[in-house]
């Protein structure tokens, strides 16, 4: 368990869901790291599902996967590229993990014959939890998001074991509220009532926040701040301002400027190790922020955008990220436009020919048939115009396919995850994963986590990461099947990556003789881009457009 006297903060929402929490918990969590003290960030997800691994993309944003295979929560993927390193199952909590451990104990009689029940069963197995992530990372402090808005049904307990904690280990634990101020239209001036109801419903729980951290268009003013500091119970000088940033990775920046680190350490009674050292950061901000240089467009093929009349990025979260972190080493900025493949499926040519203004583009990760043909459509236009191409997961898939069908004459080529009768099932289910889709057994039994590979020599992606042996994070069931491994190398794609055994494909790709870029790989390389560590492979890939933008 963790050590005695180990410091907990709970970063709770109010007001309303997408303020900013786990960008919060991240930038506390690098600061803390950055005086001194090891630290651990936990995210708790109320669902009831067990992981986000069975979850719509549209609707919950992106998979994150971690190095062990967990399927997470997007906050875990903001949490590792603030902390700049992996995490672990430990740092990740739903209420359907918490249930299905109390039943799983219920069944083999572990609470004696007791009447098992939410309190305390299931709060003392949150609490668990949370005290063997601090034991297992070793930490010092844990920074502990709670998802969800303050109110809710679903975190109740969660709040609840939080409570206990802080009530046995009074100087221990604290709570930082992130809550919105709205300033409406009409009105044309900051309100604080929405946040000073969100704290009488936490009082109801039990629980005072020691921070709030006020989210906003503007800066709150000090009227605000002496508002709130009145009404909600809370130190003037621990209601922070946070108002709207163009990038997240100033959140960190902003709150040293106003102390937080300091504050914070302050209210747990730590002494200050030393200065937080956030040069390396500031210098990445400063390059990714820079509106003077020179731009670089990309257009993201991608199916999981429409959602009623809003268009979500979140599905492709850390694809963004990771343009972005390469761009911003190069010395460029961005321009990402979404393009919905089922688009390009209706518009026909003209729709087409439209992606050949962009740089590069890039075919991300999903599942289904919806879309598709719309992909391939994407990547022979990519092919034979010359564009820099990037296909991720199923983007290498849709690749292989499209390079059968209209390179090797395969016209019926296709994957059976879509089409089970193809007369060229160029991408197969893999052998081991038949039985879990025949058993209807689909959370969690993917192809997940780190798997390693080997890069032949005197291919591009060998040239990119610069060494043999690479380590890369999977999310998929399909692969390509090895029986035409053989005609395709032979039309002149190259497997540039495979599995140590040779049986799995890794990277394809193809010479640069023929192809400025046009690489697909079956893992997800996005899962493993930091701010401070970009992808040489995206890096790869946006020197490729940059060059091709110079062609024009």
């Amino acid at each position: 368990m963790a050590k005695e006297g180990h410091k907990y903060i709970f970063v709770l929402g109010g007001v309303m869901s997408g303020v900013g929490k786990g960008v919060v918990a991240s930038s506390v969590g690098l600061l803390l790291q950055q005086k001194g003290y090891p630290i651990n960030l936990v995210k708790i997800d109320p669902y009831l599902n067990v992981d986000a691994g069975t979850m719509n993309p549209t609707e919950h944003g992106e998979t994150f996967v971690l190095r062990s295979g967990l399927e997470t929560d997007q906050d875990m993927g903001n949490y590792e590229r603030f902390l700049g390193r992996d995490l672990t199952n430990e740092d990740y909590m739903t209420s359907g993990m918490v249930y299905q451990s109390v039943i799983a104990r219920e069944r083999a009689l572990e609470y004696g014959g007791k009447c098992v029940e939410a309190i305390p069963h299931v709060r003392d197995e949150i609490l668990h939890r949370i005290e063997s992530a601090a034991a297992y990372n070793g930490s010092r402090i844990s920074v502990i998001e709670i998802g969800g808005t303050i109110g809710d049904f679903q975190n109740a307990l969660f709040i609840e074991a939080a409570r206990v904690l802080k009530m046995n280990h009074p100087e221990d634990v604290l709570f930082m509220m992130v809550s919105y101020l709205p300033t409406p239209g009409t009105l044309g001036e900051m309100k604080t009532k929405p946040t000073q109801m969100a704290v009488r419903d936490l009082n109801s729980y039990g629980v005072q926040p020691d921070f709030i951290v006020a989210r906003s268009k503007e800066p709150v003013d000090e009227k605000r701040k002496e508002k709130l500091a009145i009404w909600c119970n809370v130190r003037k000088d621990r209601i922070i301002s946070a108002p709207d940033i163009s990038s997240i990775y100033e959140a960190p920046l902003n709150f040293e400027k106003d102390k937080l680190g300091d504050a914070v350490l302050d209210a747990l009674r730590l002494p200050e190790k030393k200065k937080a050292s956030l040069t390396a950061w500031r210098k990445f901000v400063r390059a990714a922020m820079d509106t003077k240089a020179p731009e670089v467009s990309i257009a993201v093929v991608g199916k999981y955008f429409d959602t009623g009349d809003f268009v979500l990025s979140d599905a492709y979260l850390s694809v963004i990220e990771a343009i972005k972190f390469s761009a911003a080493k190069l010395g460029r900025r961005a321009k990402i436009t979404w393009i919905n493949s089922k688009d390009l499926e209706k518009g026909g040519s003209k729709a087409t020919a439209m992606l050949g203004k962009f740089d590069g583009i890039i075919v991300p990760g999903g599942f289904g048939e919806s879309g598709i043909e719309g992909k391939i459509k994407a990547i022979q236009f990519a092919r034979e115009q010359k564009i820099p191409y990037f296909g991720l997961c199923y983007g290498m898939q849709l690749m292989v396919i499209e390079y059968a069908r209209n390179v090797l004459g395969l016209k019926d080529a296709h994957t059976t995850e879509i089409k089970k009768s193809a007369a060229h099932p160029v991408v197969d289910v893999m052998l081991e994963q038949k039985k879990h889709l025949a058993a209807n057994k689909y959370g969690g039994t993917m192809r997940l986590g780190v798997y390693p590979a080997y890069l032949k020599k005197g291919t591009m992606a060998r040239a990119a990461y610069k060494k043999e042996l690479v380590e890369e994070r999977h999310r998929h069931r399909y692969e390509i099947n090895p029986a035409y491994v053989g005609q395709l190398e032979v039309a002149g794609l190259v497997f540039s990556g495979t599995s140590p055994d040779g049986v799995l494909m890794e990277i394809a790709e193809l010479p640069r003789a023929k192809h400025p870029f046009m690489l697909g790989t079956q893992f997800h390389p996005e899962l493993q881009a930091r701010p401070l560590d970009p992808h040489p492979l995206f890096t790869e890939f946006l020197r490729a457009a940059v060059s091709n933008k110079k062609g024009k």
